[in-house]
């Protein structure tokens, strides 16, 4: 049995930064949020070759004092807890005290500070982790971080980096929540020397959501602002037309913490119901404010998950208050009050009468409906005589004459019978050798279409109901599929520029060759947008930015780490947007041979799995009326 020891203090840093520092982006998370635990109203930041060469991150904080620098770099050393006690309502960002350890043991790292104050402030540098000595420098209130040449003593990692665009993009969706969680601080970001994202820092939640998700998403937005319970619940949620294809434009901060919860996604699209196109999802910018004894932010070692003391009242503030929001933008008004039968008079008595069945059957039933004098259906009885005496004058009927009659007679024509030549006699025909053959299918009759979505086919004792879509759908990507010939491509007039939540947009950013392969030509516009000038000719130009989202989507949910599965998944979605959709008026020659496929047996399932046809038999019609 192997001996147990403990392990060396530079190994235990290298486990512990693979827990903290994942990527560029994990770097930049924990310096911005000390930055702002240290009271800063101002962050700079600025990478270089997506972070791995270069993270500098500047605040005008409170500083750090000359004498506590080394200190700042030990694992589990803090400022912000002092007590077993404070877990228990933790109000900062960062708490556990293990960022800057784990940073410093795989980067080459500079950190230079100076106090509220002070004239003279420090630096200190370290390498693996092993600091240096500590020297005075000029510098500016507050702390600035240098990280340089990230993994460099870890080769390993290295290679799973992906490309300085993905990490770059990783970094900017990072900031821009950032942003979004503290509007009073101004957030710059700069890109190998180009800016990328400024926000105000005004304090208006508004101003941050137009910098960091730009102009359309900012026009699109409802105000959002109540509560109940104890639970607070402002920001910004999209009109139920603006929604998207995914998830990824949804912004959840509970106490200032970004997080990630099924709780609130669930209670905010509860709030749509009934008002939300299906496949589409609303986007928001949503901040929940509850007691901090009420959450517990320490059961997730990337802190973005939470757990709360009273589920149901979180689920309920922010569900009313969503829905409260989206009435108000609406117009939605409640409905009158139903007045009782006694308050509501009847303005022309004369023409409504009401009785007991027993007055109905003594003087009703011979009795006409009164009229006005001088009136018949509305019409003044002398308005009524002139139009008669003008439009109908009366005239003398006179009978036919003899003539007449004859003259009538004549011109009735009754063709002359032609008399048929007379047929030639029968031959005797040879009659053809018998022979046995199977009998063919019978095609399936088309009988028609219900919910513009669904064919109803008929075959023998049997009916189908065939899904167009899904039918569709799976003939487009079997197609697709097995064509050996490249993609049809269309080039458009002028490009299309796709904005993009940042993830979707390194995911796209990484797979630029691969979206080349089927029909795509796109490059990089910046800020986390794509211009694209060419698609397939499969697909409509109006669908571009929906069906390049949901191909990031399932780049994103891990189809990229296969290039086999990064194709299908490219081809599912191609021949999803490129099928027929339920809700359209389709040709019936199109139903119809959409039957032949599924008759034939060639379509069967759709490409994610679902069935394209349901059988009811006779029997089973039948059972359902109680015939059988």
């Amino acid at each position: 049995m192997p001996h147990i020891e403990q392990l060396s203090a530079h190994v235990a840093d290298l486990i512990a930064a693979g827990e903290v520092v994942e990527r560029p982006a994990s770097v930049v998370k924990e310096l911005v949020e000390n930055a702002v635990d240290a009271g800063a109203t101002a962050v700079v930041v600025e990478i270089q070759r997506g972070g791995m060469a270069l993270i500098r991150v500047t605040d005008n904080g409170c500083g750090i004092a000359p004498e506590e620098l080394p200190t700042a770099f030990l694992r589990h050393a803090t400022s912000k807890l002092r007590n077993a006690g404070d877990l228990a309502a933790i109000g900062t960002l960062g708490f556990r005290g293990e960022a800057l350890a784990a940073i410093s043991a795989v980067s080459r790292l500079e950190a230079l500070s100076r106090e509220k104050g002070a004239d003279m402030g420090a630096s200190l540098s370290l390498e693996g982790g092993v600091p240096g000595a500590v020297e005075p420098a000029g510098c500016p209130e507050g702390t600035t971080f240098l990280v340089r040449d990230l993994f460099f003593n870890t080769p390993a990692r290295q290679k799973f980096m992906k490309s300085d665009s993905a990490e770059a993009a990783a970094v900017s969706a990072l900031l821009q929540q950032m942003a979004l969680s503290r509007p009073d601080v101004s957030i710059q970001y700069i890109r190998d020397g180009k800016e990328e994202l400024h926000t105000p820092g005004d304090s208006k939640l508004i101003s941050a959501i137009y910098a960091a998700r730009g102009r359309e998403f900012a026009k699109s937005l409802v105000s959002v602002d109540g509560g109940g319970e104890g639970v607070t619940v402002r920001g910004f949620v999209t009109e139920p037309l603006a929604g998207r294809g995914s998830r990824a434009m949804q912004t959840f901060f509970c106490c200032g913490r970004l997080i990630k919860s099924p709780l609130l996604t669930a209670a905010l699209e509860e709030a749509y119901a009934n008002r939300q196109m299906k496949g589409k999802f609303p986007g928001c910018v949503l901040h929940i404010d509850l007691p901090l004894r009420e959450v517990d932010v320490n059961v997730h070692p990337a802190k973005t998950v939470v757990k709360f003391a009273g589920e149901r009242a979180v689920f309920s503030a922010v569900h009313h208050v969503v829905k409260d929001a989206l009435n108000g933008a609406s117009g939605a008004l409640a409905p009158p009050p139903v007045r009782p039968a006694t308050a509501v008079s009847n303005p022309r008595g004369d023409f409504f009468q009401a009785m007991d069945a027993k007055t109905f059957r003594e003087q009703g039933a011979s009795s006409k409906p009164p009229q006005r004098q001088g009136m018949e259906f509305g019409r003044p009885a002398a308005l009524r005589d002139v139009v008669q005496r003008e439009l109908f004058p009366k005239r003398e009927v006179s009978k036919p004459s003899a003539a007449e009659k004859a003259f009538a007679v004549s011109k009735t024509f009754v063709p002359p019978v032609r008399p048929q030549p007379p047929s030639p006699p029968p031959e005797a025909v040879e009659e053809p050798e018998q022979t046995a053959f199977l009998p063919k299918s019978t095609p399936w009759r088309f009988a028609g279409e219900v919910l513009h979505t669904y064919i109803i086919a008929e075959d023998g004792e049997d009916v189908w109901l065939i899904d167009k879509h899904a039918a569709h759908e799976r003939i487009n990507f079997d197609r697709l599929k097995a064509s050996p010939e490249p993609v049809m491509r269309q080039q458009l007039l002028t490009g299309v520029a796709v904005d993009l939540p940042q993830e979707q947009y390194g995911a796209l950013l990484e797979n630029l060759s691969l979206l080349e392969e089927f029909g795509f030509e796109a490059e990089d516009f910046g800020a986390g947008c794509l211009m694209v000038r060419v698609i397939p000719s499969d697909i409509d130009t109006g669908m571009v930015r929906e069906t390049l989202e949901m191909l990031a989507e399932k780049l994103l949910s891990g189809a990229q780490a296969d290039p086999a599965s990064a194709r299908d998944a490219m081809l599912h979605t191609m021949a999803c947007k490129a099928a027929i959709k339920g809700g359209w008026v389709s040709d019936p020659a199109e139903l119809k041979a959409l039957i032949a496929k599924v008759q034939s047996g060639e379509v069967q399932y759709c490409p994610h799995g679902r069935p394209v046809k349901v059988k009811l038999s006779k029997y089973d019609i039948e059972k359902m009326f109680k015939r059988a």
